[in-house]
């Protein structure tokens, strides 16, 4: 059977954390994808029994030269000109920045078309939890060329070195990246008790809130940002891919959250992937005009 036979939709490489049990980096990200219809090629970057929030969690890091070989045979493969896109999450190793930097590079003469997604996982309120090394690499070699971005509010300040003390500095300073998308987790809520997701794209600001929910489990970045671009390859326009996929990784945050589960319940509430329920609301912005 032919590619073209398989799926009509472009494989996205997946390039991220794995852990045996829960639902954040690829576990998120790969079922998420998969569920609406996208394969996916998955490369762990790191492997641990579940989040360290839960507890110890022991890691298994691929030696440098083997991940770098990993990349190479994945950038020579005859199979590379299926691939449409390419998310990039968490890294195990500084070292592992160039070797995928190499691969979307490969891919991107593969396809010219491609779409390079980075959700910098380095950090949050409480700072950097990844070497600083690690996020500077991010930050150098991916962060900076990628076509969307996908950091929270923390990550973005640290990445850009500016305050993001308010969703204008945030506009202005995205409309300095070189991002096509930049979308904004845990932005500055306008609605009282509310959190957001703030996109800067296509010199318009846009953004999506709901209520905050307290404690919530991990993993809605990692969806977010696959489910943004999932939207986008469909060929929804960027808001309508902002708004769904906030209102999915709200609903599927609420179910988890109202059962008192620790982790995110993907396989039982996979309908809020395709067809969320939730009601986000968007707002229009100001924005300023973007330099040339």
């Amino acid at each position: 059977m032919s590619v073209a036979q398989r799926s009509s939709r472009p494989a996205v490489v997946a390039i991220s954390s794995h852990v045996a049990r829960g639902s954040v980096g690829n576990r998120a990200i790969v079922f998420a994808l998969e569920s609406l219809g996208f394969p996916v090629w998955s490369v762990p970057t790191v492997t641990l029994p579940w989040h360290p929030g839960h507890g110890p969690a022991p890691r298994i890091v691929p030696d440098n030269a083997t991940f770098a070989d990993f990349m190479a045979a994945l950038a020579a493969s005859p199979h590379l000109g299926e691939v449409g896109a390419v998310v990039t999450g968490y890294l195990g190793a500084a070292e592992q920045a160039l070797p995928v930097s190499d691969f979307i590079a490969a891919a991107r003469r593969a396809n010219p078309d491609l779409l390079h997604v980075c959700d910098p996982v380095i950090g949050d309120r409480g700072g950097l939890y990844v070497p600083e090394a690690v996020a500077s690499e991010i930050r150098d070699g991916l962060f900076s060329t990628a076509d969307i971005v996908t950091p929270n509010r923390y990550e973005f300040a640290w990445l850009t070195g500016t305050q993001a003390g308010d969703n204008s500095q945030i506009i202005h300073a995205a409309a300095e990246l070189a991002a096509r998308h930049v979308l904004v987790t845990s932005a500055h809520s306008m609605l009282a008790g509310g959190t957001g997701n703030l996109l800067v794209s296509d010199g318009k600001a846009v953004l999506a809130e709901h209520r905050n929910i307290d404690n919530p489990p991990n993993g809605p970045g990692d969806l977010t940002a696959a489910l943004f671009l999932a939207r986008l390859l469909e060929g929804g326009d960027p808001e309508k891919a902002l708004q769904l996929a906030t209102a999915s990784v709200y609903e599927l945050v609420a179910r988890a959250c109202k059962r008192g589960a620790d982790e995110l319940m993907l396989e039982t509430d996979r309908d809020s992937f395709a067809r969320p329920m939730a009601m986000v609301q968007l707002r229009r912005l100001a924005t300023r005009p973007r330099r040339a």
